[in-house]
């Protein structure tokens, strides 16, 4: 048995005045506290930085924006641990977190990222679109729970080694930096998704707010493919969004011919079918009534999403990786 496995907490934050402080005194008093825990505030204009340097981490501050991909690059190649416990600056984890993910990578050397979960009830807040993107989140999770392919860097308990082998985040990218990572290690690391690891996240936001950011994620979708290919964990079925698609192809023609709005209206109840999983994920996390609410707004994410890949698909296929660059830690 090798020695105990150190970890280091690294938050990315922007304009996080809001969340940060649960979010660190989350991880402070975790029953297993992380070795360090290493901020990197994102050029906030906020006072982020400054509630951060009040509790005991280390902040590193960017004097330009330069996106998550960057601040994560920034604090792993500052951090010292064997383990880099990557959290958002806008979840605050289940004092067992660190722990559980622990555990796991301790009694399994094989195993390379411990992919945690959100809780289903929001950090704050009630408004639909928060629960909406929470239990979305969660729901995914619970589905796939178990070995996996995808990761989402937003909970996730990953050994150094992992970031040697396949090189630093994408920083060309502001969204979806996850799913090119994920890409890129094609089935190639070993990830299980775990609902023992977890935290409460606040995803408060307007439904267009929400929306704009569903379109800069989808658009980039169609070009991250794995190299080989392998079967990476979706949040939507593929059945739900071409039934989405064919909704929406049919309305401009029923401008033609009406009947094919009933059509259309058939398309969305099927869609709909697909995702009656989360459909009942909501109503047994928020009750029936705003069940209703909750799959309205899945209907609008959902035609964003697709009409967002479907822009992507006309862009040329950006390359599964990214240039080979190691990242050189405990140096700044």
């Amino acid at each position: 048995m090798g020695s105990p496995l150190t970890v280091s907490a690294i938050v990315p934050c922007h304009d996080a005045a809001d969340t940060i402080r649960a979010c660190i005194e989350a991880l402070a008093n975790q029953t297993r506290a992380p070795d360090e825990i290493i901020v990197v505030d994102d050029a906030s204009t906020d006072d982020s930085a400054r509630i951060a340097a009040g509790y005991d981490c280390r902040v590193i501050t960017s004097e330009r924006n330069r996106g998550p991909s960057a601040a994560r690059n920034t604090a792993i190649a500052a951090a010292g641990g064997d383990v880099l416990f990557c959290v958002d600056a806008d979840v605050a984890l289940r004092p067992d977190a660190v722990a559980n993910a622990l555990a796991l990578l301790e009694a399994d050397d094989d195993l390379d990222i411990v992919h945690g979960t959100y809780e289903p009830e929001p950090q704050t807040g009630t408004g639909v679109v928060e629960r909406y993107l929470v239990l979305r989140e969660a729901h995914w999770r619970h589905r796939f729970a178990g070995p996996a392919n995808v990761v989402v860097f937003a909970v996730a308990a990953v050994r150094r080694e992992v970031f040697d082998r396949f090189g630093p985040l994408d920083e060309r990218l502001r969204d979806c930096e996850d799913v090119e990572y994920s890409a890129r290690m094609a089935g190639r690391a070993s990830i299980v998704i775990t609902e023992t690891v977890a935290g409460r996240h606040d995803a408060g936001s307007t439904l267009l707010r929400a929306l704009r950011t569903q379109w800069r994620r989808a658009v980039p979708l169609a070009s991250l493919r794995p190299d080989p290919p392998v079967r990476l964990e979706r949040i939507n079925r593929m059945r739900s969004l071409a039934a989405t698609a064919l909704a929406l192809a049919l309305l401009p023609l029923a401008v033609l011919y009406p009947p094919l709005l009933l059509g259309s209206a058939a398309a969305i109840a099927f869609a709909l079918a697909a995702d009656a999983g989360l459909i009942r994920y909501f109503a047994r996390h928020a009750g029936r009534a705003a069940a209703v609410r909750l799959t309205a707004v899945h209907v609008c994410f959902l035609a964003v999403l697709v009409c967002g890949i479907a822009v992507g698909l006309t862009a040329p296929r950006r390359p599964a990786t990214t240039p080979d660059r190691s990242i050189d830690h405990a140096t700044h």
